[in-house]
């Protein structure tokens, strides 16, 4: 629109909730990332996926590369993930805790790390070329595009009077990546495709329009260099792909066996399935019944006669039924609104009626220079994108069905990636479905308990024959074998049997979000029982009548010792108390609503949490890291580790918890600014939670330092050109927590409370609308807000155990909700409006 004064009326669609009217200064822009050239390194390309699926596009011009992606394709086969000569290691260990004699303790404690895990590798690339005319392409029409709105990636550019466009996307519907090639002039469309591959493979042609390619992934993580027993046979893998070009017009020919020459087409469309022979943790690949090119040509066969329009329908209807759920505008003033009429238009639409400002601006302007420009001109609406990037790319990398999303999510170009791009369990996959339901995805987290329930098979043999405990137990680093045993290496980062710990805590949080009672009866408890089975066996007696961990660190960070060594062993860290006080008060909870709070094994657990070693306050007014005040040799330590209680957890709060939210405070303040992308999004959301918006948008505007991937060793945190997150190199967890720590300044609640716009940066965000947004009790959440304070909230509740109160800037009203409407509250949190859904 080319008058900003103005606003757009429209009926939502069917599937739509109430949207408040939004009002700003300037209408937001499109939701698309953007580009002024080809790609020039990995980061520089555009992500598309489909849950399982992925493809990284380049978008060059003569040569063009589509990095391919499927997210079974690991290294290795099923492990065994048990020592029994662990249970001599721990008591030695023990012994020194007990003694004193921590440097000793973390030396001995290498003795119960284990091997590493396994590697997530790639598929392939698909790669296209051009002939030579494309090298004298007009720069000035290239355009390259990722749309969130429709989760296209898109390529156009000009070469003489002919203009050329690609369109990429992944349908999850149909499990295939398309690609739609078209040249502005008939028969003007000619190039070479085919498949290759870094891993072992051979590819061929087959009839005369598709590319077979097979291939295997190495049985070991490092394969040996000379064949032999000691070899095994690791997953196997098979891509196809298949051409259809315009009727009538053009032809394909074959090229030495692997390739396919289009000449002279109107458009082509390119449709790759895959599929692998992985047939879950527990299964040999060379046990597997699975045939991947047999698959992989049953999904193609069932897909490729319908039409590209038709395939992007389906896609389109499946991806946007997820993405479209929340919306978010935010604008820093509204002088050019004419208030009047604004306020008219609020009174004359009711709850049905939803009010949108339409896009208009600089579209050219590529987001590596917004997010250049972020530090001067903290353009609202680059946040807006980036909030919705990150659902985006959560939608695209974990659907029903699909392996958990990864370090890297399903995208990589390495054989040997960063971090093997092996989930992290001591904050890294956590983050990674941290969106997942306060963002309105609660789908897109089913790979994670799919994931949980696999890792408390493997678990429970390792807490059996490493601990000699019941239940089940899962350390820092995993991997598609659901590995539970220790990483290798030093105790810093490999002894923490607290990852299984955390990951029960996302059970408890689906349910409280969606009060899903089925999910909670025969997912959730099975498995905090098992969970807290461990817990009580692995807490020992301690000093003072406390029960404590023995051995105990605080991921990846030492201290200074007593005796002046350095060391990371010790026992009761903050962070385990904090962790095994938030599971047993999940699954005590859990099993008051499901009528099990008589069982024999609640009573321990309730009797152990009134033993567990309280949250302490160091000396110097911050949170004691360790049991024990140890010097620490790195403050600036980039994991929050001790802050767990604060945020994810619940036991550090404003309202219940001062002195230790005041210590909170100072914790974060001695931690700094400075930090990887993930460190950066999890002190937002920390700051956040204590509701102090100034802090939690200085890490915000933190993160917008744009990462020059030929020295990203010089950076700290920050992002690449195509929006992925830094640690550097590249992760994708901070991607994630950006969307949810957004959120988390936007709305916090409990079970009965919900706090509106408790860490909202006013006069940077003074006007703004957010839609859609979950809250714990089963509610939908839209907030409208103008010139820093609340205009009106809009409130859906999914059952009758709701909320009870809405707080707001120091106003707290009791509500009482029923479902099945929609409730309007105003600025002094007053209902003024009571509407039946649609």
């Amino acid at each position: 629109m080319e008058d900003a004064d103005w606003v757009v009326v429209s009926r939502p669609a069917e599937r739509d909730l109430w949207e408040p009217s939004f009002v700003g200064d300037e209408p937001s822009k499109p939701l698309e990332v953007r580009f002024d050239g080809p790609a020039k390194h990995w980061t520089d390309a555009v992500p598309v996926g489909n849950g399982r699926l992925g493809a990284m596009v380049w978008g060059g011009v003569q040569s063009e590369t589509l990095n391919l992606n499927e997210d079974t394709l690991w290294t290795g086969i099923p492990g065994n993930y048990t020592n029994p000569d662990a249970p001599k290691a721990l008591s030695e260990v023990r012994k020194l805790v007990d003694d004193g004699q921590y440097a000793e303790a973390t030396a001995a404690a290498v003795k119960l790390s284990d091997n590493p895990s396994d590697v997530y590798q790639l598929l392939g690339d698909i790669k296209l070329e051009f002939d030579s005319s494309h090298a004298a392409y007009r720069e000035e029409t290239y355009q390259r595009v990722l749309d969130l709105d429709t989760a296209t990636a898109k390529v156009k550019y000009s070469v003489g009077e002919v203009e050329f466009t690609r369109e990429h996307f992944a349908s999850n519907p149909d499990q295939v990546i398309v690609t739609r090639i078209s040249g502005s002039k008939s028969g003007s469309l000619s190039f070479t495709v085919f498949l290759d591959c870094k891993l072992h493979h051979h590819s061929y042609v087959k009839g005369n329009n598709q590319i077979i390619m097979e291939g295997s992934c190495p049985g070991k993580r490092i394969p040996p260099k000379v064949n032999g027993n000691d070899n095994p046979k690791g997953i196997q893998f098979s891509a196809i792909l298949n051409l259809q070009i315009s009727d009538g017009v053009g032809s394909i020919h074959i090229l030495d066996d692997k390739k396919l020459k289009v000449e002279g087409s109107d458009w082509v469309v390119m449709l790759l399935v895959a599929s692998s022979s992985f047939d879950g943790p527990f299964t040999k690949p060379s046990d597997s019944k699975r045939d991947p090119t047999s698959e992989s040509l049953r999904t193609l066969n069932s897909i490729k006669n319908l039409s590209y329009n038709v395939l992007y329908t389906r896609h389109l209807d499946d991806y946007q039924n997820l993405f479209h759920r929340v919306s978010l505008q935010l604008s820093k003033s509204s002088k050019r609104v004419r208030k009047n009429e604004y306020l008219k238009m609020k009174e004359l639409f009711s709850c049905a009626t939803s009010l949108y400002v339409g896009s208009s601006g600089d579209e050219s302007v590529s987001t590596a220079k917004r997010v250049k420009s972020f530090q001067t001109d903290e353009d609202p609406s680059l946040v807006e994108l980036l909030f919705q990037y990150g659902r985006y790319l959560l939608i695209s990398c974990s659907r029903p069905g699909t392996q958990v999303a990864n370090l890297q999510g399903i995208w990589n170009n390495d054989i040997e990636p960063a971090w093997d791009g092996a989930p992290h369990l001591n904050i890294n996959l956590q983050m990674n479905y941290w969106p997942s339901l306060p963002c309105n995805l609660r789908e897109c987290q089913e790979p994670l308990f799919d994931y949980i329930s696999s890792l408390s098979v493997n678990g429970s043999k390792t807490a059996q024959v490493n601990y000699e405990a019941n239940g089940w137990v899962v350390h820092q680093v995993s991997d598609i074998w659901a590995k539970t045993s220790p990483d290798r290496g030093q105790a810093v980062w490999a002894l923490w049997p607290m990852g299984g710990a955390w990951l029960c805590t996302h059970l408890w949080e689906h349910y409280t979000y969606t009060m899903d009672k089925g999910f909670l009866e025969n997912k959730a408890y099975p498995l905090l029982e098992g969970c807290a089975l461990f817990l009580l066996d692995w807490l020992i007696e301690g000093q003072g009548g406390y029960l404590e961990t023995n051995p105990s660190t605080s991921p990846e960070h030492t201290f200074i010792a007593p005796d002046g060594k350095s060391a990371s062993v010790s026992y009761s860290s903050t962070m385990d108390m904090a962790i095994i006080r938030e599971v047993f008060a999940d699954f005590v909870s859990a099993a008051e609503v499901l009528g099990k709070s008589d069982d024999d094994l609640i009573e321990r657990v309730r009797k152990a949490q009134a033993r567990l070693y309280p949250t302490k306050i160091a000396r110097d007014g911050s949170i004691m890291e360790w049991a024990q005040d140890f010097e620490d040799p790195e403050v600036h330590h980039r994991h929050l580790s001790h802050l767990f209680g604060l945020f994810p957890g619940h036991t550090i709060t404003v309202e219940k918890t001062p002195d230790l939210c005041k210590a909170a405070d100072y914790t974060l303040y001695k931690r700094g600014e400075d930090g990887p992308g993930w460190s950066t999004i999890w002190k937002t959301a920390l700051w956040a939670r204590l509701r102090d918006s100034g802090q939690a948008y200085k890490m915000v505007k933190h993160l917008f330092n744009l990462v020059d991937p030929d020295r990203e060793g010089d950076f700290e945190g920050g992002l690449y050109s195509n929006l992925f997150t830094a640690h550097p190199p590249f992760q994708i967890d901070a991607n994630f927590g950006f969307s949810a720590a957004v959120a988390e300044m936007l709305v916090q609640s409990t079970m009965k409370e919900l706090y509106l716009l408790p860490a909202l940066p006013r006069d940077k965000w003074a006007n703004g609308c957010v839609k859609g947004l979950k809250a714990r009790g089963g509610v939908t959440v839209n907030i409208c807000w103008s010139e820093g304070d609340l205009d009106e909230v809009g409130i859906w509740p999914m059952n009758q155990h709701s909320i009870a109160r809405l707080h707001y800037r120091g106003i707290t009203v009791a509500v009482k909700l029923l479902p099945g409407k929609v409730y309007t509250f105003n600025s002094r949190l007053r209902c003024v409006k009571a509407c039946p859904l649609m």
